[in-house]
């Protein structure tokens, strides 16, 4: 079945939806490695207290559009471009998760006006990891993959070799109480196939490089006033919630950070009922939106 997609100043978007066409908007962001459908059990749950859910395969990712840049800031700018195509009469929600929970900090940083509430799932705001990470020795090793996916070549040559095993193997270290199902993982690794290389290019722009320097400037300056909730899986293997220490002070607007015990990376994935309820009780009905 071909997905719908809308057209964004510089890419072209497909993406999963759920709910009333005319009910407010929720915009849920993916990351890697992972793909729209990781959103589905909660995307239903979320639309049965009212709203519209659309979660779109952000640019880099099969079928959207594969070309860059990657850095944060094209792709909160791709978001915001999204909710003001979608909802352009009413502010939306964002939820992101791992990379499009960082997207997410920029792009309600940079557009508040689109945007009344946002959640962030299993990353905290990039300018506190940054500072948090130079001091902690255990997150710089489970941060390691970052500094393999920057390679050049190497990863797109490696990740598919036995199946995708490396993802496998993230995927279990990152959640270890969780396993996700033999479909699921079979088109998430079709999703790869079709994407790699882009989808690392989240990683490349994270070199060493002028842009880079401005981005991570810009994180640390730009206040964000939008409401916004941070959930955290206290088994997470990826990003552990220290990480998160001193994060508060990038906030104007309320905010609130959860550390949830007995969940991982995959945190909405592996209680999606409790994610719904902590998310439903921060944006409130649909009917008040």
């Amino acid at each position: 079945m071909e997905l719908p997609r809308v057209a964004l100043s510089s890419c072209e978007l497909a993406y999963l939806e759920q709910g009333d066409p005319d009910a407010p908007l929720i915009v849920l962001a993916h990351g890697f490695p992972d793909h729209p459908k990781t959103f589905l059990p909660l995307m239903a749950m979320l639309c049965s207290a009212g709203y519209r859910c659309v979660a779109p395969y952000l640019r880099g990712y099969a079928p959207s559009t594969l070309d860059g840049p990657f850095d944060r800031q094209r792709v909160g700018d791709d978001l915001a471009e999204l909710a003001e195509a979608l909802s352009p009469n009413a502010p939306t929600v964002l939820i992101g998760h791992d990379w499009g929970a960082a997207a997410t900090y920029t792009a309600v940083g940079r557009w508040p006006q689109r945007f009344r509430k946002a959640v962030t799932l299993a990353v905290p705001h990039v300018a506190a990891f940054e500072k948090n990470l130079r001091l902690s020795r255990s997150q710089q090793r489970r941060s390691a993959y970052m500094a393999f996916f920057m390679l050049p070549a190497l990863p797109e040559r490696v990740l598919p070799r036995n199946d995708f095993a490396y993802i496998d193997a993230l995927w279990k270290r990152w959640s270890p109480k969780y396993t996700p199902g033999a479909d699921y993982l079979r088109e998430l690794k079709l999703c790869l196939a079709q994407s790699l290389p882009s989808a690392l290019g989240y990683y490349r722009s994270l070199r060493p490089s002028r842009t880079r320097l401005r981005q991570a400037r810009l994180d640390a300056r730009i206040p964000i006033y939008v409401p916004l909730l941070h959930l955290h899986g206290e088994d997470d293997g990826c990003i552990a919630f220290k990480m998160s220490n001193g994060e508060e002070k990038y906030f104007k607007g309320e905010f609130r950070s959860e550390n949830l015990p007995g969940l991982g990376h995959f945190l909405h994935l592996e209680d999606p009922q409790l994610i719904a309820r902590a998310i439903l009780d921060f944006i409130g009905p649909a009917r008040e939106a």
